[in-house]
């Protein structure tokens, strides 16, 4: 089968093209014939040598959002069987024609989807699900302010957060293209982050008082302006750092009752799978009635993962962007 490796850190170009034996299924895991691969920006950050969300090792082999179709049973798996769409994430040799994933974390795809589309459900949709629900605890009628809103994540944040009830849903972006996309989706304000005086819009489109819940993935000065643009008794939810500089945040900045906190989706796999479980039912209702619709930007095959690599480089994409076998 083939796979997708890289042997040192750089730019898109040290990914290769391999052959390799197809996995076996351990204990509690299901191999998987892989339709469809949704591309993190994680991974990339990780090519390029920067442990961002976890390990940069050598060899690298990217992880990622892989549906298919179940092939082989691992043992004592008995609530999956061969022949059901599944997707999962796949924390490593992701980007291959099989994979070897646990079995627990699997969801089944719905017979409406396809399986590009059904990338986004694992990692994308749950991280901006959980992201609004559990860390930044969304009440019906709060300001929402979701930065880098036009990405995998960022344009189910948009659309989750309306669903579930947010009273106005700021979304900041780097293009006008990018903007109207995000409008499209249901985004009641749009923001361009390059604009010297985007962290004024933002303020005045919450007359003054700052968003009650704010979902920050770049870092660096946006990170900052962030903090300061948060409401008293406002939740800033960290879940990454696009741009790869993580600065630090004086306490003080705090002192109006404001929390900064983290998100990790591993985090509420190991710990919380009952919160996960109920969060996928959510989900697949909110999708299944038309209230959230995940985007797939591109499908490429799974050879050019170098060119999927240089569209999430170039931050080019609106929605997700997909490998195919």
């Amino acid at each position: 089968m083939r796979i997708i490796r890289h042997y040192e850190h750089g730019g898109p170009s040290v990914l290769r093209v391999e052959e390799a034996e197809k996995p076996q299924p351990g204990p509690g895991e299901v191999l998987i014939r892989t339709e469809a691969v949704g591309v993190t920006f994680a991974e990339v950050q990780r090519r390029q040598g920067i442990p961002i969300g976890g390990h940069a090792n050598l060899p690298g082999a990217p992880g990622g959002d892989v549906a298919g179709t179940v092939e082989a049973l691992g043992e004592g798996v008995t609530d999956l069987a061969v022949g059901q769409r599944v997707v999962v994430d796949v924390d490593h040799s992701a980007y291959a024609d099989y994979v070897v994933a646990d079995a627990a974390w699997a969801i089944r795809i719905p017979d409406s989807m396809d399986a590009a589309e059904a990338t986004l459900l694992p990692s994308p949709a749950q991280t901006a699900y959980h992201a609004l629900k559990e860390s930044g605890q969304l009440q019906p009628g709060e300001t929402v302010l979701i930065d880098a809103a036009s990405g995998g994540v960022g344009h189910l944040a948009v659309q989750i957060a309306k669903a579930m009830g947010a009273g106005k849903v700021i979304a900041t972006a780097s293009t006008q293209a990018k903007l109207d996309f995000v409008r499209g989706l249901g985004a009641d304000v749009t923001v361009n982050y390059t604009d010297e005086d985007w962290a004024d819009q933002v303020m005045a489109a919450t007359d003054g008082r700052g968003a009650d819940v704010v979902l920050e993935t770049v870092g660096g000065d946006i990170l900052i302006k962030s903090v300061a643009l948060t409401a008293q008794f406002g939740r800033l939810v960290f879940y990454g750092s696009a741009s790869g500089d993580i600065q630090s945040v004086n306490p003080l900045m705090l002192s109006r009752m404001k929390t900064i906190a983290g998100f990790a989706l591993y985090a509420m796999l190991y710990n919380r799978p009952e919160a996960i479980a109920a969060g996928q039912r959510d989900l697949l209702d909110m999708i299944g009635t038309g209230k959230v619709r995940p985007v797939v930007h591109e499908r490429l095959p799974l050879v050019d993962a170098v060119k999927a690599h240089e569209l999430m480089e170039a931050r080019a994409q609106l929605g997700k962007v997909v490998l195919v076998p």
